[in-house]
């Protein structure tokens, strides 16, 4: 999962590409390497679970229909864990059905391709997604950054109201006494 710690990268990116189909990998891959991305591949939903305990990606491209857990469970596992919740996910699917489409995004995804996929919209829907994210990050950040900002403007304050509250005390004392015992000499 890209969190808030994690720096956009001058590389466009790293993708997992999930999909039990050996030639949709090797397509997929070379495009992308093409275009500058870093590469990670599973041949499955558990296989790419596992993965991304040890090599975060930017963003996962998802096939629906695997062997074993497909590809909706594999977007359900992921987005309920805190180490993946935020990798965005992109399915790739040859399932065309709206109700299909809706499910994937009630289970966390942020988009998806039909297949056959075209290369330029592969490229593009990925572009757009890790702008997406890359901005989110920064967002974060600046959310943070302003968070320890106000924490010290409030820090300082305290200190200054502090410091301007021991003069005055002492100057209403002397004028409660003054008040209290007018004929009295001031003294300071």
């Amino acid at each position: 999962m890209p969190s808030a710690d994690r720096v956009p990268t001058t590389y466009p990116g790293t993708v997992l590409v999930v999909d039990d189909n050996p030639n949709n990998l090797s397509v997929l891959v070379s495009l992308l390497r093409e275009s500058g991305y870093r590469t990670l591949v599973a041949v499955d939903g558990e296989s790419a679970i596992a993965q991304i305990t040890y090599a975060k990606p930017d963003i996962i491209l998802l096939d629906v229909m695997m062997p074993g857990i497909d590809g909706f469970e594999t977007c359900k596992r992921l987005k309920a864990s805190p180490d993946s919740a935020e990798i965005p996910v992109i399915f790739m699917t040859a399932l065309s059905d709206t109700i299909d489409k809706v499910k994937g995004f009630k289970l966390g995804a942020v988009d998806y391709i039909t297949k056959p996929f075209e290369h330029e919209e592969v490229l593009a829907r990925l572009h757009t997604h890790l702008t997406i994210q890359n901005l989110n990050l920064s967002l974060k950040q600046e959310i943070e950054e302003r968070k320890r900002a106000e924490k010290a403007l409030w820090v300082f304050l305290h200190a200054v109201s502090h410091d301007l509250r021991n003069p005055v005390t002492g100057m209403n004392m002397v004028i409660q006494n003054f008040l209290e015992n007018p004929d009295e000499q001031i003294t300071l």
